[in-house]
């Protein structure tokens, strides 16, 4: 056999187990062979000693065109290569243009492959008068999941979806074996409790968390699994800031459902007290951020196995938008693709879990929840050699020093990192070197879900 054309080596992190002296040997973009001890011949050799191997993460939640004029795939997909994100998979719900047939999908694929730096694979949604009636055409364009919210962040562009008319798209959606994917807020019950916020005249960083309190996320949570449950469809939903809401999500998996459950990153970080408290409108987001009891809780959940997926919910407001001293009227959401890997690590680290969740999290689970994992989300062979190098290199963040954000604002500036990337490989070709990004825009893929008829499980 002929030299290989790239071998990585350091210590590589698999699901189940960290190989220290550790390989990994790549043939024309795919892993061909993973060991340890003496590697291989090759053409090219990257040598990182004690830092970590990790496969390249999917981000389940990013957001590229929410703004119109602002941050589009170009700025979205540079921040996700210089954070080891090497595929992101982006949400419906672009300023203007609602992701709702399957004309609009390969519209949206042909548009996002002219800039994207790492793959991409897209989310589906429904214009609520349509119901279920264009889901089967999304899904021949490509689509790997669907969206919808129980809350109408906006008729237009983010409507809400009524039950009736999500368990007609469920049952569909459950045709094709794809997971529908729900933003869980109870619409009836945050309108009256954003009323009451707003006639008892509290206008600080208070005033989110009151108008949006726990109950709105469980209670819409139950409905979406029943929904899901009886539907025969899998249910997922896209972020959960309260440790009650991992608790349902368990609940329904122990009854053998196809149940699934995503921490944002943020609610693995900020809490209210310190951080919401300290930033703003900077640090709004829906749902909101919680006091630090439910960010150890959802620790507490991630280390039981109880969390599915690690993203980032990622879009960049401009700051104008996020900085209203009256908290209710600040956009909702912040950026993260740069720093969600870092980010993780840090709390890995400091509550001594081990490094191998890191492996699951942001790679092996959700290449599985979007039916993407015959090619992506594992350093294995057969597999696109899709690979973040993390060093131990202690730094303070600072969102404006690399240039890769189209925002300069974070609400993690000034976090202490203990891991930072210092290179990525998108299909083993080098795409970040710990400094500059080299990938051009044009350069990332479309990912198409594995069809049903040759799909290898589900989510779980």
């Amino acid at each position: 056999m002929s030299d290989f054309d790239l071998v990585v080596t350091g210590r590589v992190v698999l699901t189940d187990r960290v190989i220290e002296d550790g390989y990994v040997a790549v043939r024309n973009g795919v892993v061909e062979r993973v060991g340890s001890g003496r590697a291989p011949q090759s053409r090219e050799r990257q040598d990182f000693g004690a830092a970590y191997v990790l496969p390249g993460a999917i981000d389940s939640q990013v957001h590229s065109k929410s703004q119109l004029g602002q941050e589009d795939f170009i700025w979205s997909t540079r921040a996700a290569a210089a954070g080891g994100v090497t595929t992101v998979v982006d949400m419906p719900y672009d300023a203007g243009f609602l992701v709702c047939t399957g004309d609009r999908v390969r519209q949206k694929i042909a548009e996002a492959g002219a800039q994207t730096r790492v793959d991409f694979a897209l989310y589906g949604t429904i214009n609520p008068e349509d119901g279920a009636r264009h889901i089967a055409g999304m899904v021949e364009a490509g689509a790997a999941a669907f969206k919808f919210s129980t809350f109408c962040t906006d008729p237009k562009r983010f409507p809400r979806i009524a039950p009736q008319t999500l368990y007609e798209c469920f049952v569909e959606i459950g045709k094709h074996g794809l997971a529908a994917g729900v933003h869980n807020e109870n619409d009836e019950m945050v309108r009256a409790a954003m009323k009451a916020v707003e006639d008892s005249g509290i206008r600080d960083h208070r005033a989110h968390g009151l108008s949006r309190p726990p109950v709105t996320e469980t209670l819409a949570m139950a409905e979406v699994y029943e929904i899901g449950a009886q539907a025969g469809c899998s249910s997922h939903i896209v972020h959960c800031s309260v440790g009650r809401g991992y608790d349902l999500c368990e609940s329904y998996r122990r009854q053998g459902f196809d149940s699934t459950i995503e921490a944002c990153i943020h609610y693995l970080v900020l809490d209210e007290e310190n951080d919401v408290a300290r930033l703003g409108g900077k640090a709004k987001i829906n749902p909101p951020i919680r006091p630090r009891r439910e960010v150890e809780a959802l620790w507490r959940h991630l280390a039981a196995g109880n969390v599915t997926v690690v993203s980032t919910d990622h879009v960049s407001w401009s700051e104008d938008r996020k900085t209203n001293p009256d908290m209710l009227k600040n956009s909702s959401g912040v950026p993260g693709l740069e720093v969600l890997y870092s980010l993780l690590l840090k709390g890995l680290t400091e509550r001594n879990i081990d490094v191998t969740w890191a492996a699951r999290l942001l790679a092996a689970n959700p290449a599985r929840l979007f039916r993407i994992g015959d090619r992506k989300g594992a350093i294995a062979p057969g597999h696109d050699a899709d690979i973040v190098v993390m060093a131990h290199a202690p730094h303070r963040y600072d969102p404006a020093a690399s240039g890769h954000n189209f925002v300069t604002w974070s609400p993690y500036a000034g976090i202490e990192l203990p891991y930072r990337p210092v290179v990525t490989f998108l299909r083993g070709r080098m795409i970040y070197d710990g400094k500059d990004v080299l990938a051009e825009p044009g350069s990332g893929a479309f990912v198409r879900p594995l069809p049903a008829a040759t799909r290898l499980g589900a989510a779980h």
